[in-house]
Formats: C-alpha cells, structure tokens, sequence
C-alpha cells in the first residue's frame, strides 16, 4: 500500500492537468488511472485495469446511481421549461416589472435566486442558471460570472441553511462521531462558524452591489463587453450549447407558470421526499434519493401542464416532451 507523500500524486496530477489543459474529465481520468496504479505496484497496466473496475464500482453504491440520473434529469427538464417557452415568459415578466434592467439587478437576481433555493446546490445551480441566463446574455456579461453566482450560492447556501439533503448528511457525520444525542443542536450551534460559507454568500453580495471585478473575471467582463463573446474561446461548457439555446416552440403560447409550476414542484417534493424517506424526520432523509425523486416528479408534472389545451391545441404532447427529455439530458453527457 502506498504510504506518505505518494497519495498526493492523483489529486496534483489531476488539479494540474485540469489548471493546464481545461479539460476536467481528461484530468480526472489520468488522476483516477494514476491512484490505481500506484495502488497496483507502480504497474500501469494493472492500474487502467483497476481503474475500470472502481469506475463501475461507483455504480454498486445506489445513491450514486440516483446522482448520475438525477445530474441526467437535469438536463432534460432545462430542455423542457426552455421549448415551452416558461424561461422566456418569466424573463418578460420581470423586464416588465422593471427588476433586472442594470447590471447591478441583474446579479443580485441571480444572487437572491441562489438564497432562496437551499434545498439542494444542483438545483440551486439549475434555477440561477436557468433564470439568470438571458438576464446576462442581455447585458452581455460573461457566462464566468454567472457561473460564479451559481457557485456561491449553490453549496454555500445549503450549508448556511441546512434544512436539506446537506443537513441531513452533516447529522450523519456528527452521529458516527458520538454526538447521537444532541447533533442537531450541534449542527446548528455551528453555524455561524461556517465562515467559507458566509463568508462566500456575503463576497458575492458586495461584488453584485458594487460590480467590482479582478483578475480573469475582469478579463471576461471585458471580453463580453467588447467582443459580445460571452463564452471564453475554446472553452467546453458543461451543458451543450444545443440544449441551452433551444428556443420555444410556440412562443405566443409560453406562460409564467410554464417555469414556476416545475420549479415549485421540484423544491416541494424535495421536502416531500426527505420526510418520506427519513421515516417523517427530514434530516433523516436520503438526499440523493429526494433530489431524483424532485426533479422525476418535476418533469412529469411538467409534461401535464404543457399537455393542457391553449387556444384549443397542447403545447406539447408527451412524445415530443420525452424527446425533449432525452435531448437536455443527452446535452450533459
């Protein structure tokens, strides 16, 4: 077995590899292959071969499983509130309302959005991304920044208010640790001492309240503002391009409540499922389970709403949703 400095080889070479050539699957890849072959001798041979194994391994485990299709869902409910034209329609609503037409309201719309959604970070990160996007894309700011306030208000949030999956988790580590009696008053008794977090939500507030900007974030601004690209060139973002640029099928027919109903059905269900699953004690929930249930049960309900007749015809028909489906989630592998 290796022992000392060795076991720092897979995540240097892998935070290395990822920093030098953008590509974060290559790198994990090579990192992943590089702690299989140390831990086989130093014979690279044997390592790819271990490395498969751990690869299908990870599928042994079944709330690994659920995060794999939950992360896949994802994507094709992006796919399905965007062709029904909800995003769109939201969007309009609040340009009406005069609450995103500065630089300064859009970013702290996205930041608000993020400290609203706590009950899990990919969800968060679904919504601001979603919401947020076309605010952005308008201004011509930078996906970088974007993603930044998807970042600082994803994990941070659910671990600055716990009443999630996150929670839930955390209480598991204080109980394995001895703490079975009073984890929930230790868990929130902590709080305040989780300085990366608040620390990371309050960061991203001033920077929304003041528009300061520094190092390669400033570098993007200014290549949004005067190139208009908001994407960096060469970059690989996460989500294709074919996916996050779909535009609605019938544009005069799309309504507010094309986003909101799936949105608001996926955060409800999520307390549903941590309660159901943690026997009626939401921190004994399964986040992982909830998290797919949330968004199975948001895409299904969506379908529903957008199969109701509009002017005499659906907007969409379960078939064509499920291709859709398919699409968004095919747009994230």
């Amino acid at each position: 077995m290796p022992t000392d400095w060795v076991v720092l080889l897979p995540p240097i070479v892998a935070i290395g590899l990822a920093l030098w050539t953008r590509q974060v699957f290559l790198s994990l890849v090579i990192g992943l292959w590089v702690g299989t072959t140390i831990l086989a001798g130093g014979n690279v041979i044997l390592g790819l071969i271990g490395m498969a194994d751990v690869v299908v391994a990870v599928f042994a485990e079944p709330s690994n499983t659920k995060i794999v299709l939950f992360s896949l869902l994802v994507g094709g409910l992006i796919a399905l509130v965007q062709v029904s034209g909800g995003v769109a329609a939201f969007v309009r609503f609040v340009q009406t309302a005069g609450l995103a037409k500065t630089r300064r309201g859009v970013e702290l719309l996205a930041w608000f959005t993020g400290l609203l959604i706590f009950v899990e970070s990919s969800i968060t990160s679904l919504i601001v991304g979603t919401l947020s996007r076309p605010f952005f894309d308008g201004l011509k700011l930078p996906r970088e920044k974007l993603a930044y306030y998807c970042d600082a208000t994803s994990a941070p949030v659910c671990m600055a208010i716990p009443l999630n999956g996150w929670g839930a988790f955390v209480l598991g580590l204080l109980i394995t640790q001895g703490y079975d009696s009073n984890a929930v008053s230790t868990l929130f008794g902590a709080l305040l001492y989780n300085f990366f977090c608040l620390l990371a939500i309050a960061f991203a507030l001033v920077l929304a309240l003041t528009g300061w900007g520094f190092g390669p974030m400033r570098t993007a601004e200014r290549r949004a503002a005067t190139t208009g690209q908001l994407i960096r060139p060469g970059s690989n973002p996460m989500i294709a391009d074919e996916v996050t640029g779909l535009e609605p099928i019938k544009p005069d027919k799309g309504r507010v409540y094309d986003f909101l109903v799936p949105v608001f059905v996926m955060i409800g269900m999520i307390f549903v499922s941590l309660y159901v699953t943690g026997n009626g004690n939401l921190m004994d929930g399964s986040g992982s389970t909830a998290v797919l249930w949330a968004v199975g049960t948001a895409i299904f309900v969506a379908m529903l709403v957008y199969m109701l007749p509009r002017q005499g015809q659906p907007l969409l028909m379960p078939d064509k949703s499920t291709n859709y489906v398919i699409k968004g989630a095919s747009g994230l592998v």
